[in-house]
């Protein structure tokens, strides 16, 4: 069982690899005209807008949640407000990684460092502009739950403080999975031509 589900997904990462490697020898292929480069670079506007927002509003309720907690206990034990506070801060990570996003889509499409209208973009990268962001915006989501678990542990250092490092362990798993997004993000730019 575990060997075909490897198999399938090497198959379907060869599929992606195949699209994607045509979809770059017919875009180098295809004039641009400036009207099709400024529309192509509001799709990575667009998908600008999609990784920091997505991420930016799911970090903002994760550190809502958590801070929250750490509210609560600081009031009772304000000596625990370093530990509080490292815990509470986790979930803005995600955020970190859509500014990230969004900062090298801005530099690959010319929008961010001086390359302005010299800088060629072409259909396959605005639309994998759009998708990029998408991935890191929902893949930041991840830090709504982030703040859950920040939340209970913030709650557990309130009861016994010599479980912060364990409480930020656990605290730190949920982010994996933006991580994951963040990297397949700067994949695809390579693999787009946008890095």
């Amino acid at each position: 069982m575990k060997i075909k589900r490897k198999a399938a997904i090497l198959a379907m990462l060869l599929v992606v690899m195949f699209i994607v490697s045509a979809g770059l020898a017919y875009a180098a292929e295809e004039e641009i005209t400036p009207a099709e480069n400024r529309q192509n670079k509001t799709m990575v506007i667009v998908g600008c807008a999609l990784a920091i927002g997505l991420a930016g509003i799911a970090s903002a309720i994760g550190l809502a949640l958590a801070g929250s907690s750490a509210i609560a206990v600081t009031a009772e034990k304000p000596n625990l407000f370093g530990k509080c506070l490292v815990l509470q801060v986790l979930p803005m990570t995600q955020s970190v990684y859509g500014l990230l996003t969004a900062i090298l889509l801005m530099m690959g499409a010319g929008l961010l460092g001086g390359g302005g209208e010299s800088t060629q973009v072409n259909s396959l990268m605005g639309m994998g502009a759009v998708f990029i962001g998408l991935a890191v915006g929902l893949t930041g989501i991840s830090a709504i739950n982030q703040g859950m678990v920040a939340s209970s542990s913030i709650s557990a250092v309130g009861r016994n403080p010599d479980v912060a490092a364990r409480g930020i362990i656990f605290t730190v798993m949920p982010e994996t999975i933006a991580i994951f997004g963040l990297l397949v993000g700067i994949l695809l730019m390579t693999g787009l031509g946008l890095l």
